[in-house]
């Protein structure tokens, strides 16, 4: 977990896949063919409190959903790619316009398709319920499932790191 705390430090970006990580990975249809999906609240209070304190936060995910992008709206992320099926390729482009560098560069993903941007991220991190081969080549796995608390627990996981979470939480002892 050192090495965890050491890496999470360094952390300037914070990017995301959303289903099985902002989602518990299950999409609902309407019978008239609404999708649906549930965010955890827990998780959007930890995204606005990273971008609170200076560390950026980006959606990549391989679906296009007006619903992913209604969530990033309404937290207030602009950085949303979506319809990548190469996350690392998505990630290099924010790297580049970001100007920040990999070993700078968080990334969340829980299937094969996040698997390059993990091993490729300052700090590669999968969750419970993601899948084995990711879980074995991620750097941290959280303790919360996907679309339960996943996100929130590696957006306090950076800002203990940092020495800004007992302030964060302190905050709101006023």
């Amino acid at each position: 977990m050192c090495n965890i705390k050491k890496k999470a430090e360094t952390i300037q970006l914070l990017a995301l896949d959303v289903d099985g990580v902002m989602t518990d990975g299950k999409i609902y249809f309407s019978a008239q063919g609404d999708e649906l999906k549930a965010f955890s609240i827990l998780d959007g209070q930890g995204i606005k409190t990273l971008m609170n304190n200076n560390i950026q936060v980006a959606i990549i995910t391989g679906r296009t959903s007006p619903l992913t992008a209604r969530r990033a709206r309404d937290l207030g992320i602009d950085y949303i790619l979506q319809g990548r099926e190469d996350k690392k390729i998505a990630l290099q482009e924010l790297s580049h316009e970001l100007e920040i560098s990999f070993d700078k560069i968080a990334y969340v993903g829980d299937d094969l398709p996040d698997l390059s941007a993990i091993v490729h991220s300052g700090l590669g991190i999968t969750v419970p319920n993601g899948h084995y081969f990711v879980k074995e080549n991620a750097d941290y796995c959280t303790n919360a499932l996907g679309g339960q608390g996943a996100v929130r627990e590696v957006c306090d996981l950076i800002l203990s790191a940092k020495g800004l979470l007992e302030n964060v939480h302190n905050a709101y002892l006023n």
